[in-house]
């Protein structure tokens, strides 16, 4: 079983990481093979409408000059994603909302690809606007039909300087229940 996930932070080693690593951590432990992909900071572009993905059918995003087709090609060898993103204005990062446009309609153009694969989000935030940014990427994992899991509450963090999420307690906890939540749901589809 395979999880990749997507981090929308630009802090590479800040709180979305952290948050990102404690689910990953609980998924290796229950035999999952992990990934990091490092969205945030790097130079991705949103849709351009072009519509190219629509008539080419090649699985990819006309445009070539970013990470935004190698995150493609990841998320379509995952049997798991995740996506991590910090609260920005009470939403996600540019850069995660340019990887969920684009891989959503790629992935809508060339037969549904993300259709049926497991997905969760993980929100770091300072204070408030963390249900947006949730919001926002479980709504292009459910456009694209796939199973969105959850844990015991929403999947969020608490933290602005880097390291401050080791801080909240509940929401490390909550992080290893969906990696848990996770992992269960990855045996079963898979019959394990």
């Amino acid at each position: 079983m395979k999880v990749v996930a997507f981090n929308g932070s630009p802090r590479k080693n800040g709180n979305t990481t952290i948050l990102l690593n404690e689910v990953l951590r609980v998924l290796e432990s229950e035999g999952c093979h992990t990934e990091i992909i490092q969205v945030g900071g790097k130079n991705i572009r949103g849709c351009q409408a072009c519509e190219k993905c629509r008539k080419n059918l090649d699985l990819h995003c006309s445009m070539t000059k970013d990470i935004a087709n190698m995150c493609i090609d990841k998320a379509r060898e995952a049997d798991a994603l995740l996506f991590g993103s910090p609260t920005y204005f009470s939403d996600v990062s540019a850069e995660m909302k340019a990887l969920l446009d684009r891989l959503g309609y790629v992935s809508r153009a060339n037969g549904n690809f993300l259709n049926r694969k497991v997905g969760a989000a993980v929100v770091a935030v300072r204070r408030g606007g963390a249900i947006q940014a949730f919001d926002t990427m479980n709504h292009m994992m459910q456009i694209c039909g796939m199973y969105i899991v959850g844990a015991t509450y929403w999947n969020m963090g608490f933290g602005r300087e880097k390291g401050e999420v080791l801080q909240d307690a509940e929401g490390l906890k909550n992080m290893k229940a969906l990696g848990e939540n996770i992992a269960w749901i990855l045996k079963k589809i898979k019959h394990i």
